[in-house]
């Protein structure tokens, strides 16, 4: 299956891509997911955590970059994992690119999903596994905003210069280690995933589009 998704980021192109190309950086912003191996620039192995409708499902494997091009800021990834529990598997082919826009930067992906096993039973429909990743897309763009926020130097009340030169120069606090994002809840998306999954049945029902 395929879908397109967007989110944007509170920085520049540049800027925008140098953070995003840092995966040690990232990762914990992504709901479910946790870093387990960096292999090299360009490889890396993890697991990510979803609920699917009532089913909790833990994949892992790997993704490595294929194509990277930082002067267009476009990149394609290719990840494959199975379930812990040996219910099946995801294979993706991402591809995603930087446009600048007024807040800074929009980030658009276009997935192609391929779902094997039980676990195709369980996400049976592209609508509800792109609900789905909307919902995830969305809770990792609000982490990573805040995670960009936080590292910002606050800006703090010009001193007198006199005041300035007996001052002693004040110790930056060490930022904290970044925290694993918690799991993706989609039990709590649940409701919204399925009532849009019903929406969309009564349109086609009557043969209303969207």
């Amino acid at each position: 299956m395929d879908f397109d998704s967007s989110f944007d980021v509170p920085l520049p192109p540049d800027q925008a891509w140098k953070t995003l190309m840092d995966i040690e950086r990232i990762a914990p912003c992504m709901p479910g997911a946790e870093l387990t191996e960096m292999v090299d620039d360009k490889t890396f192995k993890g697991k990510v955590s979803v609920r699917l409708g009532p089913v909790a499902l833990t994949f892992q494997g790997t993704a490595s970059f294929e194509d990277i091009d930082n002067d267009a800021h476009t990149a394609s990834v290719k990840a494959q994992g199975a379930d812990a529990k040996g219910r099946g598997g995801a294979n993706a082919n991402v591809a995603f690119h930087l446009e600048p826009s007024d807040t800074g930067s929009t980030v658009k992906i276009h997935t192609d999903l391929q779902l094997s096993g039980s676990v195709a039973q369980y996400g049976r429909g592209a609508g509800m596994i792109q609900d789905l990743a909307s919902q995830i897309i969305g809770q990792f763009a609000k982490n990573l905003a805040a995670q960009i926020e936080a590292d910002q130097p606050a800006s703090a009340p010009a001193a007198s210069p006199d005041a300035a030169s007996d001052a002693a120069p004040a110790e930056k606090p060490a930022a904290p280690p970044p925290q694993p994002a918690a799991p993706a809840q989609v039990g709590g998306m649940a409701f919204k995933v399925l009532w849009n999954q019903i929406v969309r049945s009564v349109k086609s029902l009557f043969g209303v589009k969207s």
